[in-house]
């Protein structure tokens, strides 16, 4: 309701926001609010002290920006499908007035002037403090996100709770992530995030303008969720320590980040990686309503030099050279529109990568790129196909420094990049591999003839002089969990005997390829017989481990065998990913909206040394904001710490917990639960017996 002023002839403006919201699948955001979805009608009514005069008639105009940079004249009539129209019907002192913005109408929020008219043209009355957000419509077949499955519209619209794969490309886990991006006054930050944009800044009608495209305004959200080069909201850091700011392990969702980058007026948030980038950039596209989904490439490449392939460069006296480089695993998001601005074939997913990676037209932004585009290998599209290409298709080279200088190359490895590529899937919370959205199978003849046409490099031939007795190498390990020892095989087999020398290196290195630290290195002369391979066995100790271990609980393991003679080395890598316990919640009865629930929270200190430090961190979209359980004292070995937390749902539905575990030596133990919500009804019968 907007009041107004006595003695008026307009006496209120009911925007009628319950009734639309419910209608325009927005009630989540906000039920008091007006928002709207574009090019589907809403209704309002203009309550009147009286019957329009003869002759009068109302008129309406539409005001956005902070300055009014853009003004819309609403029209009178229905006109063509990209201007705003209304229609009006008077009843009883009440004027409903129905309004209709184009498919393609400008995002944002919106302030509605009503102006009562008289015949010769003068403004005799007017009402300016209507305000109202219109939001992209993926419903409406004529918006270009239009998404024509309602399945996979709850789930990359008005799902606020997700799951994001990681690891590596074999042992592939999952953490739960809350998207939250109905949460109370998250939409206005996301308004935020674009207001404070470098072109929103420059030109702020300009920006205004363009707003109704969803490929600028998905490429502004990319460039904006990291913080080179503009007030954008998180600051990368790839290694410890994050003593000035927060781990990227400890984020389980986007609504603190976005809401600290709020309150503290607009300064960067520390820190995040790939996946932290990739959730906050999830929640912001989904909120403004372009459908959105996390994806994780396994496997991914990092083509600096735009060759689409890694060039790696091995010298066991020494480290690789840092180039190229190949991350275990890569966070980016899809979201779903048509592209008229390149030639057919290219609508549907589109990869956008708000990770801070490469410069594209100047800025740290990547995409949108069609996921079509890439499977065939049209690396002319817009935007940034050829580094997306190498992400998913780049071969790997190996080379060998000799002693000379000169590099020799080791092997090539075509099939090592873009693995198992994940999103969660529409039917719960387990994987959906979607390679083959990406690639052609793996060594198959259209995957090569695709990589030939992106003008792939050619590797080079092996030498003809090469023996034909090669030698294999291979590394074998557990899934070992952290805090356990356990042993690594290097087994090297060769088809005659032969003298080898076999070196392994191990070291602590990032989910990105980041070296944290030597655990191991051994350089052995051994001899290998065609009966029988030689295996070399490493064992790791926590004790040794743990001083270099990074957050992310990864050990590498390479190792380089050379026959005497004139065959080539080859090499070996091994990725080890150390799991981490679960933590176990258990929620204290039934759920219900405006009603405190109790959860237990249990967590066993599973290393062999004391932890201190604790600190228990919650959140859940609908049940509560970010919340910290710190743990007084020292967790022994073994001991069973339990915490419980009393809280209030705010929301129904299906909803969920997510907790993280954090202490000085055990960092980024998670754990999740379901929690079903649901309104409370009164007994009728008991209600009804009170009245007798």
């Amino acid at each position: 309701m907007v009041k107004i002023k006595p003695h008026s002839f307009i006496v209120d403006v009911d925007l009628r926001s319950h009734e639309n919201n419910l209608a325009h699948r927005t009630r989540e955001i906000d039920r008091e609010r007006l928002i709207v979805r574009r090019g589907q009608p809403f209704s309002i009514t203009v309550q009147c002290s009286d019957s329009l005069p003869p002759k009068h008639q109302l008129e309406l105009v539409l005001h956005l920006g902070k300055r009014d940079e853009v003004v819309v004249k609403v029209q009178k009539q229905r006109g063509a499908g990209d201007s705003w129209w209304f229609s009006q019907q008077e009843a009883q002192g009440e004027i409903l007035l129905t309004l209709q913005s184009p498919a393609d109408a400008v995002i944002g929020q919106y302030r509605l002037v009503v102006l009562l008219m008289s015949p010769d043209g003068r403004i005799v009355e007017t009402v300016d403090e209507v305000s109202f957000h219109v939001l992209f419509n993926p419903w409406c077949k004529d918006d270009v996100v239009y998404l024509p499955d309602e399945r996979l519209l709850q789930e990359y619209i008005m799902n606020e709770d997700g799951v994001i794969f990681m690891d590596t490309w074999d042992y592939i886990k999952s953490i739960p992530w809350s998207y939250g991006q109905f949460e109370d006054f998250v939409m206005d930050i996301c308004f935020e995030v674009l207001d404070n944009s470098k072109e929103a800044l420059h030109n702020s009608k300009m920006d205004i303008e363009s707003r109704s495209d969803p490929i600028y305004v998905s490429r502004m959200v990319t460039a904006m969720v990291n913080a080179n080069g503009d007030r954008g909201v998180l600051i990368g850091r790839w290694r410890a320590p994050y003593l000035d700011g927060v781990a990227p392990n400890r984020w389980t969702g986007s609504v603190p980040i976005l809401r600290q980058w709020s309150k503290s007026g607009i300064r960067a948030v520390k820190y995040g990686q790939c996946w932290v980038f990739a959730g906050v950039a999830c929640t912001v596209l989904r909120c403004l309503g372009i459908p959105t989904r996390l994806i994780t490439n396994f496997c991914s490449a990092h083509d600096v030099d735009g060759n689409l392939s890694l060039d790696f460069v091995v010298d066991f006296e020494s480290r690789e050279e840092k180039t190229d480089s190949k991350w275990n695993f890569h966070c980016w998001v899809e979201s779903w529109m048509r592209r008229d601005d390149l030639p057919k074939g290219n609508d549907g997913w589109q990869v956008l990568d708000p990770t801070p990676q490469e410069l594209s037209d100047g800025e740290f932004c990547c995409g949108p790129c069609p996921v079509a585009a890439i499977k065939e290998g049209n690396l002319g599209v817009k935007y940034d196909a050829p580094f997306v290409f190498a992400e998913v298709n780049a071969d790997i080279v190996y080379w060998n420094v000799l002693p000379d200088g000169q590099r020799q190359q080791i092997s090539t490895d075509q099939r090592n990049v873009g693995r198992n590529i994940s999103t969660k899937s529409v039917y719960g919370d387990f994987r959906e591999d979607i390679t083959l959205l990406y690639k052609y199978p793996e060594g198959s003849v259209e995957e090569r003839e695709v990589y030939k046409k992106a003008k792939r490099r050619a590797t080079l031939q092996p030498n003809e002089s090469v023996e034909p007795a090669q030698l294999s190498l291979t590394i074998r390990h557990p899934n070992p969990v952290f805090g356990t020892d356990f042993d690594v095989i290097v087994e090297v087999h060769r088809g005659d005997d032969a003298n080898v020398h076999l070196s392994v290196h191990a070291m602590a290195v990032t989910y990105n390829s980041l070296h944290q630290g030597e655990c191991q290195r051994q350089m052995n002369n051994v001899t290998v017989s065609a009966q029988n391979a030689h295996k070399e066995v490493l064992r790791f100790r926590y004790d040794d481990y743990a001083k270099c271990v990074s957050d992310h609980h990864l050990i590498r393991v390479k190792a380089l065998a050379e026959a005497q003679g004139n065959s080539l080395p080859i090499m070996a890598v091994a990725d080890i990913p150390l799991s981490l316990p679960e933590l176990h919640i258990q929620v204290l009865g039934k759920a219900f909206v405006w009603e405190q629930l109790t959860a237990s929270i249990s967590f066993t200190n599973p290393l062999p040394v004391p932890l201190t430090g604790g600190v228990f961190t919650l959140e859940g979209a609908g049940l509560l904001s970010d919340t910290h359980i710190y743990v007084d004292g020292v967790i022994s070995p073994g001991q069973k710490v339990s915490v419980k937390i009393v809280f209030t749902p705010m929301r129904t539905g299906v909803r969920k917990l997510l907790v993280d575990f954090d202490s000085d030596r055990l960092k980024d133990v998670k754990g999740v639960v379901s929690v079903v919500v649901r309104k409370k009804y009164r007994n009728t019968l008991s209600v009804l017996s009170g009245r007798f």
